[in-house]
């Protein structure tokens, strides 16, 4: 059959957990922690670019709680899927859209 060593599969990594290290086993708890700092900031832009409400203090609180809880299931996802690359692509087409939407607002103001 052949030597134990030679049956343990590997899982596939993504290229960014790939890059921190996700594959050594000695270094998989930093790649994930990592990872999950990325992907929670990066869902907290992506949030407050597109989503975000003027909410009560308490309401707020209650939302970014749950954001940190999500983002560690959105952080074991990410270790094969590319959600980071998802998030960055996200990131980019809201604040574009925001930046127009000043602009535009700028420009209206500016012709009132």
């Amino acid at each position: 059959m052949g030597t134990p060593e030679a049956n343990i599969v590997t899982p596939k990594f993504s290229a960014l957990a790939e890059a921190l290290g996700a594959g050594n086993p000695e270094q998989f708890l930093f790649a994930f922690s990592i990872l999950y700092l990325v992907v929670v900031a990066l869902t907290v832009v992506v949030y407050n670019l597109g989503f975000a409400r003027k909410l009560p203090i308490l309401k707020t609180a209650i939302v970014y709680i749950a954001l940190l809880f999500g983002s560690i299931f959105t952080t074991l996802l990410a270790l094969r899927l590319p959600v980071v690359e998802s998030l960055l692509i996200a990131t980019f087409v809201l604040g574009a859209y925001k930046y127009r939407m000043y602009k535009e607002k700028k420009e209206n103001a500016a012709q009132s």
